[in-house]
This record gives structure tokens, sequence and C-alpha cells, in this order.
């Protein structure tokens, strides 16, 4: 095998362990926030409520970007691409709007469902937070099913020919960046998917000239003595 093989099949593992760990933690949000709004007991609404913010800023975001970066590698390294199969541009439209779910809208209402646990209200998460978190773990377990079975068609936007593979560097970039990202993310506190996203843009670039077609050299004509 080579390394390059031996690379893809480690940052395919990364990609599918951190996609488990960011559904599961999105079920544990839900049965935190269920359990929070059933209660009658303050403490354990706040304790409830306070887990599932922690769990969501200290695990499941860096999870959700680990996941989500190492999968837009795979795919910005493999002749797969982003837009040439209907199941690969179905993956990327649905983690785009996961990520942009969870930052914009499911972290702060979960900060604002701890406060309103602390300030004593019986149901301090919504319906619509439970919904959401629930529609997350939905949609992962949806795109593993996508991974699984590839269905549908090639995209009719698809070029033509099969694009090579990216060089062994890249693959390990994209098991090494998220790691990183992650160990880092622990030490500030908060998620910083910066090297990642770092090795991401370098190799849209290399495969951007890649797919660009050399031009055939003219050759001079030789005049006859």
């Amino acid at each position: 095998m080579s390394r390059a093989n031996r690379w893809r099949q480690s940052a395919v593992w990364l990609h599918i362990l951190t996609s488990v760990g960011w559904m599961t933690l999105a079920v544990t949000l839900v049965t935190l926030m269920v359990t929070a709004g059933a209660s009658d007991d303050p403490a354990v609404r706040v304790s409830a409520m306070s887990m599932a913010h922690q769990l969501d800023l200290h695990l499941l975001a860096p999870s959700a970007n680990a996941s989500a970066l190492t999968g837009f590698l795979l795919a910005a390294a493999t002749p797969w691409g982003f837009f040439r199969s209907w199941w690969v541009l179905a993956k990327f439209v649905i983690t785009i709007v996961q990520l942009n779910l969870g930052i914009f809208l499911l972290s702060p209402a979960l900060q604002a469902a701890e406060d309103a646990a602390r300030a004593g209200e019986e149901n301090p998460a919504t319906g619509l937070q439970i919904a959401g978190t629930a529609f997350m773990a939905g949609a992962i377990a949806f795109q593993a099913w996508l991974s699984v079975t590839k269905p549908w068609r090639r995209t009719p936007f698809s070029a033509t020919g099969k694009p090579p593979s990216a060089p062994a560097w890249v693959f390990a970039g994209s098991v090494w960046a998220p790691l990183t990202d992650l160990a880092a993310g622990t030490v500030l506190g908060f998620p910083l998917p910066l090297l990642s996203t770092v090795v991401l843009a370098i190799r849209l670039v290399t495969r951007r000239r890649q797919a660009t077609p050399t031009p055939p050299t003219r050759r001079t004509p030789v005049a006859a003595s």
C-alpha cells in the first residue's frame, strides 16, 4: 500500500470518528434539554442545561469542525470533488447548513437556555432548540447513509475525465491539521479550525492548477533545404 493510501485511510477514519462523535453529542444534548424541561427540580434543570452548554462548547463544536473539514479535505483531495456527484454535493450542502445552524442559532440558544434555567424557568429549552438539535443528529445519520450507498448519478455540470488524487502530504495534512486544531481548541477553550482551513485552501488552489489543461507546445516547422 502506498503512503498516500495509508494517509487517506487515516483521514477517512478521522472523518468517521469525528462524525460519530458529532452525532452522539447532538443526541446527548437533546436528552439533556428534554430532561431539563421534564424535571420539577430547579437544580436538575440547571445541571442539565449547564452540561448541555459545556458539551456543546468543548466537545460538539470541535467535533463538528473536525468532521466538516476532514470531509471537505477528502472531497478536495480525491477524484470525488464537491460537485461531480449528487450524493457528495448533498453532503456538502447539509454540512454547510449544519455548521451555520450550530454556530449562529443553537450555540447561543444553549447559553440563553442555561441562563433561563438559573433564573428558575420551568422550560429553559424551547421546542425549536430541541427539534433543531435532533435535526442535526438526523442529518448526520442521513449523511452516513449517503456515504455508504452513494445513490444517484453524476451531476450534469461535472467535468469530463477523472481528476487525479492529491499527493500524500495533502492526506497527511487532512489528519494532522484537524488533530492539531482540536488540541489547540482544548487549550484555548474554544474551537479554532485554523490549520485545517489553511490546508484546505492550499489543496483547492493546487487542485485547480491540476485541472487546468496545459496548452500544447507549438512546434516551428523546419524549412526544407
